[in-house]
């Protein structure tokens, strides 16, 4: 493997793992408050990894094959702690293809999180057996195939979260100069 795609994985690796430690946190209950802004964080740094994953030439196994592994650890756990915490905003509508698809489909917070944490999990294992072709092979596929959807859904549903925080502020009466009541 050369020196590039040794960096590119390493690099990757630590995105992975660090959304995958964050979004356990969050679900664990740390955050406060400020789950959306957490959220949109982890989101956003995981996005930067998967656009440079989406910017490199394709990544091709030799014999164009992936090494049998076994069964990925369940993250259910974490999805239904989400699911919890999120509570009324879980469910969002998204707009699944935007050029092929352009019907609005139900998503949840939770799912789309723990779909791209999954496939993260994965790559990190071939990763840690070694395989950081492998790692990258996978990262890259599922990028385009899963995690990079559910990633770029999760990113504008909590976008949308955090500015309606801050922008939906309640109406307030003032007087104005003729002291007539307005509405601000």
């Amino acid at each position: 493997m050369s020196d590039e795609w040794s960096a590119l994985a390493e690099e990757i690796s630590r995105h992975a793992q660090d959304y995958v430690d964050g979004l356990t946190r969050v679900a664990g209950g740390e955050g406060g408050d400020a789950i959306w802004s957490l959220l949109l964080v982890e989101v956003a740094q995981v996005c930067l990894a998967g656009a440079k994953l989406g910017a490199n030439r394709d990544v091709i196994l030799d014999g164009n094959y992936e090494p049998p592994m076994s069964e990925d650890p369940d993250i259910d756990g974490v999805r239904t702690a989400l699911a919890e915490r999120l509570g009324p905003v879980d469910d969002y509508a998204e707009v699944f293809d935007p050029y092929k698809d352009t019907a609005v489909t139900p998503y949840r917070l939770s799912d789309d999180l723990t779909a791209v944490a999954a496939d993260l999990i994965h790559g990190l294992r071939h990763y840690r057996a070694g395989r950081p072709g492998e790692a990258l092979w996978w990262w890259q596929y599922s990028y385009f195939n899963t995690w990079g959807n559910h990633a770029g859904a999760a990113m504008r549903a909590l976008q949308a979260l955090a500015a309606h925080s801050r922008l939906d502020v309640a109406e307030e009466t003032t007087l104005d100069v003729a002291g007539e009541a307005t509405v601000v």
